[in-house]
């Protein structure tokens, strides 16, 4: 099993998608196959408060926001899709909070995305300004930090119910991604 749950049948659809781009149906791909309806609302928003947005940012976010929270699965899963999109050296360095080489507007989005993560009541305008000096506009911010929660409750359900990461994860992930991904759930067998 890759979760407490019994495993699901995958939305047909779905599982079409992740054979072309991955060669396996992803655990969690089959995890949502109890509600694919929730998961495509989530990710839904998710593609509308981050249209326009680079996906080397949106990896970004991602991979801080996996690591922030604990989630071994979405920086595993969003490190590989970062370094595809980048490098593994900019994914490596995202997971392990460093922002070496990133540019000033990333480092930016990744502090924020930590600080939203980890204390999102502990955030002051003083943060929000920071977004601002990076160029981002009020709109952006507001999307930005809407992107996050929805990685964060996307990340709460997989979590809470004991998902794992794919077994093919051990295999496909640049070994300094998976050296940065010390926590979260194991890898499944």
């Amino acid at each position: 099993m890759s979760s407490f749950l019994a495993d699901m049948e995958a939305d047909p659809a779905e599982a079409q998608v992740d054979l072309e781009e991955l060669g396996y149906v992803m655990n969690a791909t089959r995890f949502w196959g109890y509600r694919p309806e929730v998961a495509e609302g989530i990710f839904g928003l998710a593609r509308v408060v981050t249209r326009g947005l680079p996906l080397r940012l949106r990896g970004i976010m991602v991979a801080a926001c996996a690591v922030a929270y604990g989630n071994s699965y979405c920086a595993l899963a969003w490190g590989n899709k970062l370094a595809s999109w980048a490098d593994p050296e900019t994914a490596v360095t995202v997971l392990t909070g460093a922002d070496e080489g990133l540019t000033e507007d990333e480092r930016a989005v990744a502090a924020w995305t930590r600080k939203v993560t980890r204390r999102p009541h502990a955030t002051t305008e003083a943060d929000v300004e920071e977004l601002r000096a990076a160029g981002f506009t009020d709109a952006q911010i507001f999307d930005i930090t809407t992107f996050v929660a929805l990685r964060i409750a996307f990340s709460t359900v997989n979590d809470a119910l004991g998902l794992r990461p794919d077994a093919q994860l051990r295999t496909t992930t640049h070994e300094g991604i998976l050296a940065a991904i010390d926590f979260g759930r194991p890898i499944a067998d």
